[in-house]
């Protein structure tokens, strides 16, 4: 024993057991120290990408609403939905986002009083069902669209806009006041850095009604879509134009086929009587286009382009959120599951990332707005002057 002692350069068994104790704390450190480094990065990465979603939501939606805000050629329907969405998610941004980071960089700990938590979990909830809510009603004004344009056109004014926003505001509010009033359910959620609704099994609390109504709201909105693209495709051809023959009398034509060959006959005196039913059909017509029964194709490329803007961000609204959802329908339906914190972790900053991705969408895909920032871009106007100058100076010296 001594020369297996020596051999290892140890006095005696009590120094080898001192040199197996040091090894394991040593080996102990090192792995705290491992996973210390590797919950800073992981905590450096979320503060980096909240503070480029907090950025981007602020800039991206502040500006939309803007825009809308200040040309009125964009004061319509689905720009008056599209401004309640953007200042929605500025009001997120600004009112939820702050705490996250400040819980992350705590190292995921809330420092706050608990009717703090409380209120920003209610607010959370409450503009994840706002969206869902305007989304759905913006899919079922866009399908009234196309589908029912005369409809839409007399219908669809200011304070029908109004209504359907406050509406949807009271839709949302009511779906996030509930859990406010029952001890435990709004929360902090370690492992979610926020304040949030705490979803749990299903015979604990109200869980499952909560994220059944989401679900079905976001269903029904994409069913709408897919029933006004079941109609574009059905309409897809248009009906031969059927000629109806025009009634005469003393040479002035008029009824279903007439056309404005009755004026000019009457103009130059074939007709004798009163002015020809054309004429006055005419008038009626130029003074009442607001209430005319087909659209153009003008307007029905711009109802469709506007339905593809919005459709995409209903898509997007899905893809983002739905991770999260699936997570919190496993907690409701699996009693005492245990969800990886790496997954819950990229579902609720993909969550986080939907309040930044619709104002994007809407420059990327919509003309109008992106000629309104174009007008407002001093640097642009500025250049678009010049050019139309220099163009101008041209032609006048080619003309000399």
């Amino acid at each position: 024993m001594s020369n297996q002692t020596q051999i290892f350069g140890i006095d005696g068994p009590g120094s080898l057991l001192a040199v197996l104790a040091s090894q394991r704390a040593s080996s102990i450190s090192t792995s705290s120290s491992e996973g210390i480094s590797a919950a800073a990065v992981s905590a450096y990465i979320k503060l980096v990408f909240l503070g480029l979603i907090l950025c981007v939501s602020l800039v991206g939606n502040l500006l939309v609403s803007l825009l809308v805000l200040r040309d009125r050629a964009l004061h319509k329907a689905p720009y008056f939905f599209l401004l309640d969405l953007c200042l929605a998610d500025v009001v997120r941004s600004a009112a939820c986002f702050p705490f996250v980071l400040v819980s992350v960089h705590n190292s995921s700990a809330w420092t706050y009083s608990t009717f703090s938590c409380k209120l920003v979990a209610f607010l959370a909830v409450l503009f994840c069902f706002h969206a869902a809510f305007m989304l759905f009603c913006v899919a079922v004004t866009r399908y009234l669209a196309i589908a029912h344009h005369r409809f839409y056109t007399k219908r669809m004014t200011v304070w029908t806009c109004a209504a359907i926003i406050c509406m949807v505001w009271t839709l949302a509010i009511a779906m996030a006041s509930p859990p406010v009033f029952d001890v435990g359910t709004y929360k902090f959620i370690q492992n979610e850095d926020q304040c949030i609704f705490e979803h749990r099994y299903l015979k604990t609390n109200d869980t499952l009604g909560f994220m059944l109504m989401l679900a079905v709201v976001v269903l029904a909105t994409h069913g709408f879509y897919a029933k006004l693209l079941l109609f574009e495709y059905k309409h897809r051809k248009m009906k031969p134009v059927q000629l109806v023959p025009a009634i005469s009398q003393n040479w002035t034509f008029h009824g279903p086929g007439a056309t404005g060959q009755a004026a000019a006959n009457w103009i130059a005196g074939f007709g004798r009587g009163p002015m020809p039913p054309t004429l006055l059909g005419i008038r009626q017509t130029l003074h009442n286009q607001q209430h005319r029964r087909l659209m153009g194709m003008e307007e029905v490329r711009t109802e469709r382009r506007l339905g593809r803007m919005f459709y995409i961000v209903t898509l997007l609204f899905l893809v983002l959120w739905a991770p999260y959802i699936m997570a919190c329908f496993w907690r409701v339906f699996v009693k005492s599951c245990s969800i990886p914190h790496r997954y819950l972790s990229i579902t609720v900053w993909m969550s986080f990332a939907q309040a930044g991705v619709n104002p994007i969408i809407c420059l990327l895909l919509n003309e109008d707005l992106r000629k309104v920032l174009r007008a407002h871009l001093p640097t642009y106007s500025r250049t678009r002057q010049h050019q139309q100058l220099h163009r101008h100076e041209l032609l006048v010296f080619t003309i000399t």
